[in-house]
């Protein structure tokens, strides 16, 4: 098979150079003021969808607010007087343009003259720079840089240091309640006598909706304005109360629905790589409430994702607390061989990572083979950092870097900026010079010449398997036990035929039919490389007369118009769509579970027969009960494979043995038939991939849509909760608050609520796909006179806690050992023994004044970074989750809502203590948040008579004020009221 990687130099061609009109010199926006008169100037002339100006483009907004700029001085001033002097002014340094001038001024890391700075990781170099500059000895100290600088010593230490990043990135699943909050907090403000106005992103916010879209229709010319019409039918009072936040809350940008995935956006478009704020230049950096916000570490913007709540004190001005995170060296070397793709690599690192261990750290690539990738396959690596469990997967700017920023719009003018900027602050690495050495924590190595075709799965993204074993493994996961690698299929039930009538077709489905074929996710959609293979692949199959099955739910949904694009540039779009790859919509979609129903004859084929239906998407996660409730079975591949696996019908396949179908002219057609060549992709590419296009792309976001320009919102900036919603509501967590903090609160004969094993996921904690008929949440909308039909997605309703607490462990594949082998989101209420819905479970006993703990195994809170998994247990009583291991988001969220993380001592589990979830347990804690320290040892009894000793995981000392305060939002806005 021939590559699907066309080269560095093909892809990226430096001479493909323009001036943009997007001319993007300065992404400044303004700060909060709590003048209304600042806040009127900046809106008098604009439509207020963005940032307080008209947005075209987030590097167009400096000419429009120069009329505010003296009141972004004397905000800063104000600012300054409140805290100390930046001990660091004398290392302000004036960056020269070439012709004469300067581009402007920066934080000079060469000025400190400190050796060891040369040593540091790029990764850690950025998180220095911003210390340095934001140093105020208030939020920021010497002492904290002093950390940053002695990293090789310190990073061993899980030593504190404050991050303050540059902007917030939302999508609209975790956009939604973030806004709720916001305006939440508003009224709390109100309710304790202050100005309400105070709660204001001080940093700017980019919201992009991307998580609404389902695919209803598929196979249809008509699929993507059908499901936008469906998308606006079903969440058209979420749209209107996002676009109500645009307007009420400064620095918040709002990106319509249908204008492409978040992370893909925030490549092409939203990454500065450089601000230049009012001629202070510093780097980029972003977090975001998405985990695969890590996507931007392919630009060389320190990115990673947070939770919720987090996020939401970052945009309020507080640093976020972080231990100082070692830093794992990946030395990339060779080049892929022929018939090997990004999404191959990607799969192949996220195993070598997952066994290498590299949780709370950050991962640096490097070395020679760095030249053989694109600037989209190190954003493929670096999106996946979640599934590798990174913080960030980090590739610092070089020459491949500069030469995307010109092919996606960027002007020359900031490009040069950029380049200039970076090399007189040690943040850019050339490649044709010699390279110092770097310290790292550890060292990893990979030859590209030795990654495989592989897929993922069939429940799990880091269990890779060649292609080559797939058929094997397939056989090996029908017999083997039901786990991450098994079904438990008797021998004598694996050949079931069933055989059912699809629209007056005949038709089969056997385990391991593929139901599902998406072309899906920011992981892959963003890769010329891989999505014109997808089409190079369809084209060659119709030429030899095969076909996908009907039956086969096929969709592609690009990440931006842009894909759009350059697939009907060369050509291939039509042939995608002859084999049911019509595009359905621009956004997350099968990825996120918002797969869309089956056809109700295939459906039924499925449940009645009891058969293991495949998925075969090319995301970034495949965990059960995600992409699908009847695909037991999710694979992650390449969108080439994709296309193959939906012409083969089945992942029951050798693919070098067997024949994906017979041709029109009677012959086996084999996968090696249809797989293009080198030299037709980088030729494709060449040809299809064309600056203009993402220039035009762009321009065209900014005038949104139709649907959403209609849309009419109320000018308040306190929101009006409607009590009828079934969208927004009112959530409680600020209902009796008051200006002295609760303190810290042990846990006193608790029930457990549930016992779970290992790899418990966010998806299984709080879903965010399809909303059973039988749940709790299905029970509370019909109530409210909701129909089936309009229940929409947990995800959608985030904005909703009644819905929210209700979908809280509602994962239909989800395990609990309560329930002795039995599958499904139910648990059993200890005192009684009944076996309830845990929502059910958990209300009875709030009213019977009983406190819940959780148990868990290993890896509890994996997957993605969603608030709600905290915020759910929290309102369902949960005081405390005890487990071996916390995925990093998640223990954090847990710790923002006051939830205590304790872990099991190493080699300790409930197994092997003995805890079979029947006890009561009792946490020890001091009753003053002065005599806990991060990690302490707890001791935790149970009414049984057993006794064992687990690590608090507050891991740093901010994370213990939040604790005292009853969270983080409580902790902000006592904050921002004494201030």
């Amino acid at each position: 098979m021939a590559s699907l990687r066309a080269t560095r130099s093909k892809l990226f061609p430096l001479s493909r150079t323009f001036s943009s009109p997007l001319s993007r010199p300065s992404p400044v926006r303004s700060p909060a003021f709590t003048s209304s008169a600042v806040a009127n100037a900046a809106r008098s002339t604009v439509n207020r969808w963005s940032h307080g100006v008209l947005w075209r483009s987030p590097f167009s907004l400096r000419p429009q607010i120069r009329a505010v700029a003296p009141f972004i001085e004397q905000y800063h001033r104000k600012i300054a007087t409140s805290a100390g002097e930046n001990p660091f002014k004398g290392n302000l340094t004036s960056l020269p343009k070439p012709g004469g001038g300067e581009f402007g001024k920066f934080y000079s890391l060469p000025s400190l003259n400190d050796p060891r700075i040369d040593r540091l990781p790029y990764s850690i170099r950025i998180l220095l720079e911003s210390a340095i500059r934001n140093c105020d000895n208030f939020q920021v100290t010497k002492a904290d840089v002093e950390k940053i600088i002695d990293w090789e010593s310190t990073s061993a230490k899980q030593v504190e240091i404050p991050f303050k990043p540059a902007r917030v990135l939302l999508q609209d699943f975790t956009g939604v309640p973030a806004v709720v909050d916001l305006a939440c907090m508003r009224d709390a403000m109100n309710r304790l006598g202050s100005d309400s106005n105070k709660i204001n992103p001080l940093v700017p916010v980019d919201l992009v909706v991307d998580h609404s879209v389902q695919v209803d229709v598929a196979r249809s010319e008509n699929a993507v304005q059908a499901n936008m019409e469906l998308e606006f039918q079903r969440n058209k009072e979420r749209f209107s109360f996002l676009k109500w936040g645009s307007t009420a809350f400064r620095n918040m940008l709002v990106v319509p629905p249908g204008s492409g995935i978040v992370h893909q956006v925030n490549l092409e478009y939203l990454g500065r790589v450089v601000f230049n704020n009012e001629g202070l230049l510093y780097p980029d950096s972003v977090v975001g409430t998405d985990s695969h916000t890590t996507m931007i570490d392919g630009l060389g913007v320190a990115g990673w994702g947070v939770g919720g709540i987090e996020a939401e004190a970052a945009m309020l001005g507080q640093p976020m607390s972080m231990v100082l995170p070692g830093v794992v060296g990946f030395k990339l070397s060779g080049k892929l061989r022929n018939g090997v793709t990004a999404t191959d690599l990607v799969l192949t690192v996220t195993q070598i990572l997952r066994k290498h261990g590299v949780v709370g750290k950050f991962v640096e690539f490097y070395g020679n083979g760095m030249g053989e990738l694109s600037l989209a396959d190190r954003a493929t690596i670096a999106n996946m950092s979640p599934e590798y469990g990174a913080t960030m997967g980090f590739f610092p700017v070089d020459h491949v870097t500069l030469q995307y920023l010109k092919l996606t719009g960027r002007s020359d003018e900031t490009v040069a900026m950029i380049e200039a900027y970076l090399r007189a602050n040690k943040l850019f690495v050339d490649y044709n010079e010699p390279q110092q050495d770097r310290a790292y924590s550890s060292y990893l190595e990979l030859n590209l010449d030795e990654v495989e075709p592989c897929i993922s799965g069939p429940k799990r993204p880091h269990d890779r398997v060649p292609l080559k074993e797939m058929k094997s493994d397939w056989h090996s996961c029908l017999d083997n036990k039901v786990g991450f690698k098994g079904f438990a299929i008797p021998k004598e039930a694996q050949g079931k035929v069933a055989k059912f009538d699809f629209h007056g077709q005949p038709a089969e489905l056997k385990h391991g039919s593929v139901v599902i074929a998406a072309i899906t996710s920011c992981t892959n959609t963003s890769n010329p490389s891989v999505m014109l293979g997808a089409g190079l692949v369809a084209k060659k199959a119709h030429d030899l007369g095969l076909k996908v099955k009907p039956w086969v739910k096929t969709s592609l949904a690009p990440g931006s118009g842009v894909v759009t694009k350059y697939l009907l540039q060369s050509g291939l779009q039509k042939y995608l769509n002859e084999q049911g790859f019509n595009i359905v919509g621009f956004g997350c979609t099968t990825c996120i579970g918002n797969s869309g129903d089956l056809d109700e004859s295939v459906a039924s084929a499925i449940s009645e027969n009891d058969i293991v239906a495949s998925a075969v998407l090319s995301g970034n996660r495949n965990f059960e009960g995600r992409v699908h409730p009847l695909t037991r079975a999710n694979y992650l591949a390449s969108p080439p494979l994709v296309v193959a696996y939906a012409l083969a019908g089945t992942v029951d396949i050798d693919f070098e043995k067997e024949p994906l179908g017979t041709g029109k002219d009677g012959k086996n057609v084999y996968l090696r038939d249809i797989w293009p060549s080198t030299e037709e992709i980088a030729q494709t590419v060449q040809s299809s991939v064309l600056p203009d296009m993402f220039r035009s792309t762009y321009e065209a976001i900014t005038k949104g849509n139709p649907m959403w320009n209609e849309l009419q919102v109320p000018a308040e900036k306190l929101y009006s909760w409607d009590p009828n919603s079934t969208y927004i509501h009112e959530p409680p967590y600020f209902k009796d608050m008051t200006m002295d903090p609760p303190g810290p609160h042990g846990v006193k004969d608790a029930y457990c609520l549930l016992n779970f094993g290992d790899s418990i996921t966010t998806d299984h904690i709080s879903p965010a796909g399809n909303i059973n008929k039988d749940s709790p949440a299905a029970q509370y909308l019909m109530q409210r006179g909701v129909e089936k039909k309009d229940f929409n997605s947990y995800g959608s309703r985030r904005g909703n806690d009644e819905v929210m607490s209700r979908g809280t462990f509602a994962n239909i594949r989800i395990v609990n050992k309560l329930l002795n082998g039995e599958v499904g989101p139910k648990t059993v209420h200890i005192p009684t023994g009944e076996k309830l819905y845990v929502f059910d479970a958990a209300e009875r006993y709030k009213a019977s004044g009983h406190a819940t703990i959780v148990l868990a195994g290993a890896e509890y809170g994996s997957g993605s970074s969603r608030d709600w998994a905290a915020k759910g247990p929290m309102l369902l009583g949960v005081k405390a989750v005890i487990s071996k291991s916390f995925e990093r988001i998640h223990r954090s969220n847990l710790v923002g809502m006051g939830i205590i993380p304790l872990c099991f001592k190493s080699g300790e589990d409930a197994d092997t203590l003995g805890l079979t979830g029947h006890e009561r347990y009792t946490i020890d804690l001091p009753n003053k948040i002065s005599e806990i320290k991060p990690g302490q040892d707890v001791t935790v009894t149970t009414d049984t008579g057993k006794s064992f000793t687990c690590t608090a995981r507050f891991d740093t000392e901010v994370e213990l004020e939040y604790f005292n305060h009853g969270g983080i939002l409580p902790y902000v806005i006592r904050n921002l009221i004494k201030k």
